[in-house]
């Protein structure tokens, strides 16, 4: 089977201007699937990818029509300063059953990362981000994923066969999916009064990496080093605050700001490690003169922005390109190891295996700021290191 075989081609005459697009226009830059399929074979960095699906999209209805919408925002956008290599294979028709639907993604998302293509998915509900994660399934790697959402999408029951997968309980699907391969969970902008000390909990002893949206705001900085040890991230809409992004049924009042949206998705660009993003739960049907849908374009700018601006950082390859800072705690014989790039001056820290742990590898390297440098040199252990490190045991 092709991967056509999932596609509907894009019908450019609804979504382009009277006047066609200028040349520096991303419209006449994409390879878009009108007529052909577009060549995999050819040089190609990101492939967009449309998924017209809300069947599992709680309360949000009409989440399906997204992708067009998005596109005629984004193909008026111009062209940074850089080639662009980016395919756009058109819309996955929705299948039969959902399950139809989200074999087609898994499918594509698979196919694309083993090509070295970044899936860029453009949805849909955002129960779609299971199918991008059984993408991974295959490829024989453990996987870090960020959520940019302001709920912990979890269904409170333990048996994977009885939950559903829908955009309220997606995550738990992930959690609990046999074989498991996913290393580290990320949220960034949970918001307290939308989320159960319950689930709290779950994250705490599974150790993974929450982020409220009130030590985010006006400091989105913070999100770097988390977005950065990113494999995969689907990104919730409405995740960003109302009044900068209404086009959702679930929208809330408080959220991330329409820049620092923006800002995630460029760090997210930056990041080397990523193979994969969505965005979801956008809704055509609630967008007051398309600002939200030229908002989720000028995040997707901001992505391939951020991909055409990577600093190829892979420590420690060469040596020479890196800092090697070494600390000891106090009343502890752990010693610390932090790297920094002389290229980005981006930090990571040495995170050891345990004795039962990798064969190949001493340590493992965790993205970081300089920030968890200073508390270590003053003698603490900064918390990540310490989630890290019971991850790997």
């Amino acid at each position: 089977m092709s991967l056509s075989d999932f596609f509907a081609p894009v019908d450019l005459n609804s979504i382009a201007p009277k006047n066609g697009y200028y040349t520096s226009h991303l419209g006449s830059k994409i390879n878009c699937y009108t007529q052909e399929f577009p060549d995999l074979d050819l040089p190609t960095d990101i492939a967009i990818i449309g998924v017209q699906e809300d069947r599992n999209a709680i309360n949000n209805p009409g989440c399906a029509l997204a992708p067009d919408y998005v596109r005629e925002k984004l193909y008026q956008l111009h062209e940074g300063s850089y080639t662009t290599k980016i395919a756009d294979l058109g819309n996955i028709r929705q299948g039969e059953s959902i399950t139809d639907t989200y074999y087609a993604l898994k499918t594509v998302v698979g196919e694309l990362i083993k090509k070295d293509i970044i899936p860029l998915i453009i949805g849909g509900g955002q129960d779609l981000t299971y199918a991008q994660y059984l993408g991974y399934e295959a490829l024989e790697q453990k996987v870090d994923l960020v959520v940019v959402d302001s709920h912990f999408d979890l269904e409170e029951d333990e048996n994977p066969d009885t939950i559903a997968t829908t955009s309220n309980s997606y995550l738990s699907k992930i959690f609990l999916h046999e074989p498991n391969y996913l290393f580290n969970f990320s949220n960034l902008g949970y918001q307290t009064f939308f989320t159960s000390q319950d689930s709290l909990r779950v994250m705490e002893k599974l150790y993974f990496d929450v982020h409220r949206l009130g030590t985010l705001s006006q400091n989105i900085g913070v999100v770097e080093p988390v977005v950065r040890n990113a494999n995969m991230i689907s990104f919730d809409i409405s995740a960003i605050k109302s009044a900068d992004a209404m086009a959702n049924a679930n929208a809330t009042p408080n959220g991330f700001y329409g820049e620092e949206a923006c800002q995630i998705c460029r760090y997210a660009g930056f990041n080397d490690k990523l193979s994969s993003i969505g965005f979801y739960e956008f809704n055509p049907a609630y967008d007051n003169n398309g600002q939200t849908a030229m908002l989720l374009a000028q995040m997707i700018w901001y992505f391939i922005d951020g991909v055409y601006n990577r600093k190829k950082d892979f420590p420690l390859s060469p040596k020479s390109q890196y800092l090697i800072y070494k600390t000891s705690l106090v009343h502890d014989d752990h010693e610390l190891v932090f790297v920094k790039s002389k290229k980005s001056d981006r930090w990571w820290m040495q995170v050891p295996y345990p004795s039962a742990g990798s064969k190949n590898e001493r340590f493992h390297l965790v993205p970081c700021r300089y920030e968890d440098y200073q508390l270590a040199i003053s003698g603490e252990m900064p918390d990540l290191w310490w989630r890290t490190y019971q991850k790997l045991t």
